[in-house]
């Protein structure tokens, strides 16, 4: 009883009442009418709209069948994975279901027998619709945690994606991060993209089985640790740049770089303990409707939010038709507690409602469209009423659409991005390795050069054989007798003296003789 408490405690905060209503049938002195408030849906688990991905093709597990063992016993490797009996399969969906009886059923990768060649693998889940988490991340591994992982968001379904959150047992060599803790943020930094070592060290696998994405911790910056002053955590979300779409997500993509080695180094004579496997994943969130609904349904395949304020879409982001006498808005959380609801309105005449939110002075009609448009728009701006970004600039959200700073310049870096536009945060679509804002680093396993290339060697996944050193991670240095990319072939024949063409130190001094006694027969030479 006492744990079911404490359970509704922690969630109270989250499901609590407030913007749950969008509208209220008023009496006034005028007569009866709506009165609007700021709205959104009540917070729920995500995993049952989800759709997953795994990758690369065969890194599930089964497929020929293979034999596995655990940690607790390396050399009993008497368990099967075996895609085409229902009983040994372990297929992605595995990671959504729910298990009864206390019985875990889990997705499970190919174990790491081409080691030292990396074991990667990406799970990746999407939504089709705007959704804001509200609650923290929750994967569980069977086996143990990754070594080293990272988990990434899109804010774009899936067309570029952005660190969230890095793990590994060391943070400083797998990604030259200091290791950080969510909770000693600061309210100026609670949107920060750091490297946590909570969750990667060896722990035993039936202990800690948990990675997290604390979305809690983060909320208690600004609403204390019991999450109590949540109208705190609402202004700031409203107030703070990026905050809130910090915490706003359309896919979430986990990198698993390196499985759990089992508290020691790689044991090579037995890498069938060496694999990812993934019990359950919990999301939990609400629809992003911009403030514009309380309901969120699965209609056809995805989510959609039920407009309320004369909105419509998918996540209530445009006007009605006949509702566009001025430009739609996100609805505001603003002033507490009811908040603006920024409803759409009624069009008037062709003439009597254009403005332009002070970028330009000038309006035309176009007869055909039969509407009223800004000419010329100004400080970067564009749209019918300039109030959309020109291209290669963005909104800048602690602006209002009448400020002349309004639109920022994006700034991607030539190099490192497709092209010098940015979507509504700043961000640039990268080229693939390329990552940051501004597409001017390279995410883990590049190197940049002009651009981000792929790491054809390094220190801890790439390794150089056979007493080959890796240059600048672009190439190998192989030692005589020895080549390929991580030096891993021999320049030898087995069963010839000969190297690849090369004269042995043998036929090389008979080559040289033979020369010699040549010259003395001509008379060149007398010894």
């Amino acid at each position: 009883m006492l744990y079911l408490v404490a359970l509704l405690l922690h969630c109270l905060p989250l499901v609590m009442g407030q913007y749950d209503i969008c509208k209220s049938w008023v009496t006034t002195d005028d007569g009866p009418s709506w009165e609007f408030y700021a709205c959104q849906p009540k917070a729920m688990r995500m995993k049952g709209y989800v759709t997953v991905r795994v990758d690369p093709a065969g890194i599930t597990c089964g497929d020929p069948p293979e034999r596995f063992c655990t940690h607790e016993n390396p050399y009993l490797c008497s368990d099967e994975c075996d895609a085409s009996n229902p009983d040994l399969a372990h297929p992605p969906k595995l990671m959504f279901d729910s298990e009864d009886d206390g019985l875990a059923t889990y997705w499970q990768s190919v174990t790491w027998r081409r080691y030292p060649e990396p074991l990667l693998a990406n799970i990746t889940l999407s939504w089709n619709k705007s959704i804001e988490l509200t609650d923290d991340i929750v994967i569980t591994f069977e086996y143990g945690r990754p070594t080293i992982m990272m988990l990434e968001k899109s804010l774009d379904n899936g067309r570029t994606w952005h660190p969230y959150q890095y793990y590994a047992d060391d943070c400083m060599e797998a990604f030259s991060m200091p290791a950080r803790r969510v909770r000693d943020l600061s309210t100026t930094s609670a949107n920060r993209v750091l490297c946590t070592e909570e969750y990667s060290r060896w722990a035993g696998s039936k202990k800690e089985k948990t990675v997290r994405f604390e979305v809690r911790d983060r909320f208690a910056i600004f609403a204390g640790p019991e999450l109590k002053n949540m109208d705190n955590l609402y202004t700031r979300l409203e107030s703070a740049k990026g905050l809130k779409d910090f915490f706003t997500v359309t896919d979430l993509r986990m990198r698993l770089l390196r499985p759990a080695l089992g508290g020691t180094y790689v044991q090579r004579e037995n890498l069938y303990k060496y694999f990812y496997a993934v019990s359950n994943i919990e999301v939990t969130g609400r629809c992003k409707c911009n403030l514009h609904a309380n309901l969120c349904t699965f209609k056809e395949g995805s989510l959609q939010c039920e407009c309320e304020h004369n909105t419509t879409g998918q996540d209530c982001g445009k006007c009605k038709k006949n509702f566009r006498s001025r430009s739609w808005r996100a609805g505001s959380y603003l002033p507490l507690p009811n908040g603006s609801p920024n409803a759409c309105a009624a069009a008037g005449s062709a003439f009597g409602n254009c403005e332009c939110y002070g970028h330009s002075n000038r309006c035309s009609y176009i007869d055909f469209l039969n509407v009223v448009t800004c000419v010329s728009c100004k400080h970067n701006t564009r749209g019918q009423h300039c109030q959309h970004c020109r291209l290669g600039f963005y909104r800048n959200s602690s602006a209002e659409l009448d400020d002349e700073n309004v639109c920022i310049e994006c700034n991607c870096n030539q190099i490192g991005s497709l092209h010098d536009r940015c979507n509504e945060t700043g961000y640039c679509e990268c080229k693939e390795g390329a990552t940051g804002p501004k597409c001017d680093d390279c995410l883990p396993n590049y190197y940049w050069r002009q651009g981000c290339y792929p790491n054809v060697c390094d220190d801890e996944l790439l390794l150089c054989q056979n007493g080959g050193t890796c240059y600048q991670n672009q190439r190998c240095i192989c030692p005589v007798g020895f080549k390929g990319v991580l030096c891993q072939q021999s320049r030898c024949e087995a069963d010839k003296k000969d190297c690849d063409g090369v004269p042995s130190t043998h036929s090389s001094v008979s080559a040289i003789l033979l020369g010699v006694l040549a010259l003395q027969l001509c008379g060149w030479v007398d010894l």
